[in-house]
């Protein structure tokens, strides 16, 4: 089966500060979920200004507890993987994330672009497409699909307003 989410926004505010803002946004005191995010890889093509990021994200299981008495959900930490390509001259930045924990009943994908708006040149647009499919874990697919779709919707939506408050303070690119 799986679940899909679908989100569409435009920020009021410039590309770069959108992006700023994105990279920075974890972890902060609005969410406790996100234990940390650490680059492990960051290279810049040279030639082409492309600048490629790797970055591990550690988040509390959020799995509810009545859902882990099944042992598979009983890890304390959920590993995320994110990759993004940004591109400063073109205005663009591409990300794709995918859960490194559980990956043998679950699979969560998700892919997201920040661009410049066709609207406006000094806002940005953001669209998000995340994937949810869960297997192995018998009568229990239907409900663990249903959960991770509420809890990627509410993510998605809380990770939207945080980088809009977050832009309104923000004054330097990231290093």
């Amino acid at each position: 089966m799986g679940v899909t989410v679908d989100v569409h926004q435009v920020f009021q505010y410039p590309f770069e500060q959108v992006v700023a803002c994105f990279l920075r946004k974890y972890p902060n005191p609005m969410d406790k979920n996100v234990i940390s995010v650490k680059t492990v890889e960051e290279k810049k093509d040279e030639s082409t200004g492309l600048i490629y990021r790797k970055r591990i994200a550690i988040c509390q299981n959020v799995v509810p507890e009545v859902l882990r008495k099944v042992s598979i959900l009983k890890v304390p930490d959920i590993q995320l993987e994110e990759e993004s390509w940004l591109s400063l001259q073109k205005r663009n930045m591409a990300i794709r994330s995918h859960c490194l924990t559980w990956t043998q009943y679950a699979s969560m994908r998700e892919e997201s672009v920040f661009r410049e708006s066709v609207e406006n040149p000094n806002w940005t647009e953001f669209i998000q497409t995340g994937r949810i499919s869960i297997t192995g874990a018998g009568f229990l697919n239907c409900i663990l699909e249903t959960f991770a779709s509420t809890f990627l919707r509410q993510g998605a939506q809380k990770g939207s307003c945080h980088c809009v408050y977050s832009s309104l303070r923000l004054t330097s690119w990231p290093q």
